[in-house]
């Protein structure tokens, strides 16, 4: 009988961070000088830090839907769209890396909310009921620490640590009482530069910094256990800040993403890349560390260097989408938009212009009227008096195509769309936007075709209306 110990399999481990709703450029890798995230600023350094990263979509069922299966949103039919159904016969990352020898787990959010195909509902282990044990972003635990403690000793692992921090609620002042001084807050120009603003961005800083603060510990726990320098770590987010304007939107705001990476055996340090990413290409970096296949249902790339070079050089532009996020309007109606994100302009075609952007005034949801804007200190600021032009760049209806011109206006506040001295790059993108949808049997190239606003909605429905 041949006693000895097994060998230890050498492929890398992997571990991935998901914040829920943290935009860039809000890290100090970034040059935000005030929010403090020294954790994630020391993964950029030791590796590579993107600054054009992209969720697909900036809903988070949707997003998280794309970075497990390397796919764009629309084509995972109802897995593209909050609250909705985990489309189980696609691709999986996680599922392939068991099926190699892996061990898989996830702490937090990981996929969802939603339920799977067999009818098992998938909500946040920690805040409401249902089960979470077979989530497609892994296995439940309740720590990092506790999988790795019960983990078989040599086989490499894959893990999702995902972070409830900094989606809302706030706790009010959270922000000053942790020395974030509201009064140095740079307020972007699509929110009012006034007192709840300032203390409202402060407290979302704040909860960058808490999540920040668990990438530390983990680090330190690996590093502890000898086994940080094999493991390859990923830190990102879903979608961006939870603010009009922001999250749930195509503009920077909800869609700019942070994102870093480091792996001594692949990665060389101190990277900075231009290249366009997209969080579809997450699965097959994954993928491509452990030494596996990409499935080519995957629309996705490896963002790991090869023999040939590194393979984050070219992309010059990402596509972006959203569907239906919250039940916000009646009949639980979508607002279909796609979008493409370049380095001088930014494009999005509204495909349901006479819809509210943001849900219907009058519906009462569990997050109030305008219910695809979460409820805030910012969104009272602008709601509370009307206040423009902060109401229309939130809230108002909007046409049915959008041009940004990003070298004059990078906040994203004045459509140019109709000017005649941008007619060429408009036309540009609108075919190039079909092309697209076209080539990816995109259903919303057909105007009749309705499929996304009848997909099943498994959160909680309206309350009722409100009065005039």
């Amino acid at each position: 009988m041949d006693d000895r110990e097994p060998a230890s399999d050498s492929r890398p481990n992997v571990l991935v961070f998901v914040a829920d709703d943290w935009s860039a450029p809000h890290a100090g890798a970034y040059g935000d000088e005030l929010v403090a995230t020294p954790n994630f600023d020391a993964i950029a350094a030791n590796g590579v830090l993107f600054k054009t990263a992209f969720s697909a979509s900036p809903s988070c069922t949707a997003s998280r839907s794309t970075m497990l299966t390397g796919m764009y949103p629309h084509r995972l039919e109802a897995g593209g769209n909050l609250w909705g159904e985990y489309p189980e016969r696609f691709p999986n990352v996680v599922r392939l890396l068991r099926e190699a020898g892996y061990a898989t787990g996830s702490s937090g959010k990981g996929w969802g909310p939603g339920r799977v195909e067999d009818g098992r509902e998938i909500r946040d282990k920690n805040r409401d009921s249902g089960d979470y044990a077979d989530n497609p972003a892994g296995p439940y635990h309740a720590s990092f620490e506790a999988f790795h403690r019960t983990k078989p000793a040599t086989a490499p692992f894959y893990f999702w640590v995902g972070s409830h921090d900094p989606h809302r609620p706030y706790e009010p002042g959270s922000g000053a009482d942790a020395g974030i001084d509201p009064t140095n807050v740079a307020v972007p120009g699509w929110l009012p530069d006034n007192e709840a603003v300032q203390a409202d961005i402060a407290d979302y800083y704040f909860e960058v910094q808490r999540f920040d603060e668990q990438i530390g510990r983990i680090l330190r726990f690996l590093e502890e256990a000898g086994e940080l320098d094999n493991t390859l770590i990923v830190v990102t987010s879903d979608n961006g800040m939870p603010f009009p304007r922001a999250k749930a939107n195509l503009y920077d705001p909800g869609t700019h993403v942070p994102l870093a990476m480091t792996w001594p055996e692949r990665i060389d340090a101190g990277q900075i890349p231009d290249t366009f990413v997209n969080l579809i290409d997450l699965a097959p970096t994954l993928l491509d560390a452990a030494g596996l296949p990409v499935p080519s249902e995957m629309d996705g790339r490896s963002l790991l260097p090869s023999p040939e070079g590194p393979a984050y050089d070219g992309a010059d532009r990402v596509l972006l989408q959203r569907e239906r996020h919250a039940f916000t309007r009646e009949n639980n109606l979508s607002y279909p938009m796609r979008g493409i994100r370049s380095a001088d302009f930014l494009y999005i075609r509204n495909f349901r212009p006479n819809r509210w952007p943001a849900g219907d005034p009058r519906l009462v949801f569990a997050v109030g009227p305008y219910g695809d804007v979460d409820e805030s200190p910012s969104k009272s600021a602008i709601l509370d008096g009307n206040v423009e032009p902060f109401f229309t760049l939130a809230f108002a209806k909007r046409p049915a195509e959008e041009l940004y011109d990003l070298r004059s206006d990078p906040e994203q506040l004045h459509n140019v769309a109709e000017l005649p001295e941008y007619e060429e790059p408009l036309q540009a993108f609108r075919t190039e936007l079909l092309e697209w949808m076209r080539r990816t049997d995109d259903a919303r190239i057909d105007e009749t075709d309705e499929r996304w606003d009848h997909y099943p909605y498994y959160g909680r429905p309206a309350r009722g209306r409100a009065s005039q």
